[in-house]
């Protein structure tokens, strides 16, 4: 990984997940989707014939736009069976709040609204 790349929260918590699953295909449901990145886009892309291609904002480890594959979160019945019938072991990382409800922080005697 290169030094001086600053990654998103989300990708930088691929890799960490990515690390401590080296055998696993990673998925992350992100909204209405089931996403995969890099090398693991790839595959999976191959495996389900689906389009891979990159974002246009997020960069991978090495500072290149990350490589990404997607399917709708309600197609998961369809494709996790395809892609463990192809031998693949699948890590699924599913959000646990949602991003858009504001919380309150406190921060000393002070009430923040925070989107974070």
């Amino acid at each position: 990984m290169e030094e001086n790349v600053e990654l998103s929260p989300l990708v930088r918590q691929f890799y960490e997940l990515k690390s401590e699953n080296p055998e696993a295909l990673v998925l992350f449901r992100t909204g209405d989707f089931y996403e995969t990145y890099s090398e693991d886009a790839e595959e999976a892309s191959k495996i389900l014939g689906i389009t891979l291609t990159k974002s246009s904002v997020r960069k991978d480890k090495d500072g290149q736009l990350l490589r990404l594959a997607a399917f709708p979160h309600h197609a998961l019945d369809t494709y996790l069976p395809k892609l463990i019938r192809a031998g693949k072991r699948i890590a699924i990382c599913e959000q646990i709040e949602d991003p858009g409800v504001k919380k309150l922080v406190k921060r000393g005697n002070k009430e923040l609204v925070s989107n974070n």
